[in-house]
């Protein structure tokens, strides 16, 4: 939770302002709570560490108000406790959506009117990733949050590969498929396996397609950064609370951009 408002001299704050601090029992009294793991085995020494962190970390008479042996040699901790800083909004750069969002019928008509034809989409979860939740959300008919998924539109094919694809194989998929949309969803992140495995994808399909004619790829997850996308080599980053919406939206906007030769906005090249 977030208190709005500018601060006073004593550290409060006031309405109307683009400075905001964390509250938990009343407001702007700057309480936060986190949780993490410490591998010791779940004893007074062990709370007295999480203490000891949370101190170091800047919470002010933090309080342990959970504490949960994992196994014999690792303890979860819950903290509680008062920090000082202080979040400046004004300060803040998001990526904010730069495209209209279309109903499916919209959608349908945009991608006849674009090319004449169906809009092939190929989507996988790559590397080792066996969690196909978030693909499958955008893809399925099912879909997502009470909307359809890209199987719905008339004038969407979807190819699903499924989970744990190499990355030559969904390249070779997507020639076969002459796709003009590649999607990859990373739910792994263990030492940021889903970076190394995004640039590992998109510096094969710029290998294996002449620029002009390279499908437009596509990433999602949940912790991957928005801002990101010319780093790992990517036309866009969806992350959590995304809809097959949001992404047939863009595969329109993005590939009217290409059809009338426009460079990608800011946020996308940046």
């Amino acid at each position: 939770m977030v208190s709005t408002g500018s601060t006073t001299g004593d550290g409060s704050t006031t309405g109307g302002g683009s400075i905001v601090r964390p509250y938990g029992d009343t407001t702007g009294d700057g309480m936060v709570q986190m949780s993490f793991t410490l591998p010791v085995p779940h004893s007074k020494v062990a709370e007295g560490g999480a203490l000891q962190l949370a101190q170091k970390m800047g919470l002010d008479a933090a309080m342990v108000v959970h504490a949960k042996p994992m196994g014999p040699d690792f303890t979860f901790f819950v903290v509680y406790g008062r920090v000082t800083h202080l979040v400046e909004l004004d300060k803040i750069q998001v990526v904010e959506r730069d495209f209209p969002l279309l109903a499916p019928k919209e959608a349908n008509l945009a991608i006849r009117s674009l090319l004449g034809r169906k809009l092939t989409v190929v989507g996988a979860c790559i590397g080792t990733d066996a969690h196909t939740v978030g693909i499958d959300a955008i893809l399925n008919i099912k879909g997502f949050a009470g909307e359809k998924g890209l199987e719905y539109y008339r004038e969407i094919k979807v190819v699903n590969l499924g989970a744990q694809v190499s990355v030559p194989e969904l390249v070779a998929r997507a020639q076969e498929e002459r796709a003009d949309a590649v999607l990859v969803s990373q739910v792994v992140t263990q030492r940021d396996a889903h970076l190394l495995n995004t640039r590992e994808m998109s510096a094969a399909f710029r290998e294996a397609y002449p620029s002009a004619s390279r499908p437009v790829l596509v990433v999602g997850g949940p912790r991957f950064d928005e801002g990101s996308t010319a780093d790992l080599g990517v036309d866009r980053i969806f992350v959590r609370g995304t809809t097959p919406a949001d992404v047939a939206s863009y595969l329109v906007h993005r590939l009217t951009q290409r059809r009338q030769g426009q460079a990608p906005t800011h946020q996308e090249a940046s």
